[in-house]
């Protein structure tokens, strides 16, 4: 029987209960029902309306249908709607009439939201993890490929030389915002619908403050027609979750570019690589063509949640059963995807002689600029000067290290011997020594702080609620 059924006088269609059903995907908030259930026991006993007895008797079954879900034997019934009319349920079963008293007070309208808070609350932190584990493989390449020459790209045309430990940090730092917003998202979560009722609250004297703190919640939510209708922490974890999407596209995207045997600058390991059922020499960067396909499909979650939100009334209505599997699917993506994605980082093989030899003398242009500037002349001057230089060398196919000091003077006479040591791509390096530059000591620096960041408290988080592969840095 469902927890509704007394005021109909016919059973709801066989197919409008299975459309209407949402216990195929909602039994992953088994375990924070089973706690939030608890908590409102108590919170029904402090308020009198449980009997110490009574308390108990819930709370001794309520803790065996936690131990079934934690060992995989609960059982479901054809007929449960969700995961809470099957723990009610279940209850039922195990303790009899006492079960009927636990919903005194409360609807699944703060139920389900409050369920679904608590799982962010716990699995947040595996991400945040995961994360941190991604920033380690990256400062690890960084440290140890430091000095790398590689040629940077504005255009996906080769603009100025960089380093490639410069190159991998450029990568550290969106994650590292991925986690500053996870932080925060998790602190804006914790704000506690239950006992906000249907919509208009509980009518008994329930210490919501005490049970947030029960539940581990900072504080209850104010208002409870806005309790049980909030999504925003549900978008915003889909923010999140699309914006790190973005980030593991753009460095998958760097890796798929620069494994080509055009570039030629990296090499996934055997491990990390696929092949092709057709031709036999192909090896092929899968996984990351994977992770930067998902971007997409992460995206699409955000953009699906925003739009059944844009246009809901007031307080609980049904269209907020489709708020889970957006998050449940995206938080499957990036736990799938994270540790992959650092073990074949990890394992990726490097060519320096490759990313050395695509570095040409066209691309210190801005230093032949600069070295004018030095003897006076201003930059927009000594830019078109040196874009003559480039013109000619193109025309004539010739270095521009091949200029003699007169043919210099010939374009601008404040070109001095010194210009040629500006032709030298260490040297380049050496100049952009300015908080986040390229020279190696501002690398240096970045490096240090890049591992501070990483070092930062994690989040707390169930010992169960971890990411395969993450929180070991490389």
């Amino acid at each position: 029987m469902t927890m509704w059924g007394s005021r109909f006088r016919e059973a709801l269609d066989p197919a409008a209960q299975r459309y209407n059903a949402s216990i195929g995907f909602d039994r992953r908030l088994a375990a924070q029902d089973v706690r939030a259930s608890a908590a409102w026991a108590r919170a029904l006993r402090q308020a009198g309306v449980l009997t110490p007895a009574e308390c108990d008797t819930i709370l001794a079954g309520l803790q065996q249908i936690g131990e079934e879900f934690a060992g995989e034997g609960f059982v479901y019934h054809e007929n449960d709607e969700d995961v809470h009319s099957a723990v009610e349920r279940r209850l039922a079963d195990l303790i009899g009439p006492p079960a009927g008293k636990l919903h005194t007070g409360r609807s699944r309208n703060d139920q389900v939201v409050t369920d679904l808070r608590l799982w962010l609350m716990d699995h947040v932190p595996a991400l945040d993890s995961a994360l941190a584990d991604l920033q380690g493989v990256l400062v690890g390449r960084a440290e140890v490929e430091l000095g790398v020459l590689m040629p940077g790209y504005t255009h996906l045309q080769r603009a100025q030389p960089v380093t490639l430990g410069h190159w991998w940090l450029s990568h550290v730092w969106p994650l590292d915002r991925d986690r500053e917003r996870l932080q925060q998202l998790r602190r804006r979560t914790s704000q506690l619908p239950l006992g906000s009722g249907a919509l208009a609250g509980t009518a008994f004297p329930v210490d919501r403050q005490a049970l947030a703190a029960d539940l581990g919640f900072e504080a209850p939510c104010p208002n409870s027609l806005d309790a049980v209708a909030d999504r925003d922490f549900a978008a915003e974890f889909l923010f999140a979750a699309a914006l790190i999407g973005v980030h593991l596209s753009r460095l998958a995207e760097g890796v798929i570019l620069f494994s080509t045997r055009e570039f030629g600058f990296f090499e996934l390991a055997d491990r990390y690589a696929t092949g092709s059922s057709l031709m036999p020499q192909k090896k092929n960067p899968d996984l990351f063509e994977i992770a930067r396909g998902q971007s997409g499909a992460l995206i699409g979650e955000l953009t699906g949640l925003l739009t059944i939100l844009k246009g809901l009334p007031s307080a609980y209505d049904k269209d907020l059963q489709e708020d889970k599997q957006p998050v449940f699917r995206a938080y499957d993506r990036l736990a799938q995807a994270l540790p992959v994605l650092a073990g074949a980082l990890r394992t990726l093989s490097v060519r320096p002689e490759r990313m050395a030899a695509a570095i040409d003398e066209d691309m210190m242009a801005s230093d032949l600029a600069d070295h004018l500037v030095v003897q006076g002349v201003a930059f927009r001057q000594a830019h078109e000067v040196v874009g003559r230089w480039v013109r000619l060398g193109l025309e004539q196919g010739r270095g521009l290290h091949s200029f003699t000091l007169d043919e210099l003077h010939a374009l601008h006479p404040a070109f001095t011997a010194e210009v040629y040591d500006f032709l030298d791509p260490t040297h380049s390096l050496s100049r952009r020594a300015a908080i986040g530059g390229s020279a190696p000591a501002a690398v240096a620096e970045q490096l240090a702080k890049a591992r501070r960041a990483i070092e930062r408290t994690p989040m707390d988080s169930p010992p169960s609620e971890t990411i395969k592969g993450a929180g070991g840095s490389s």
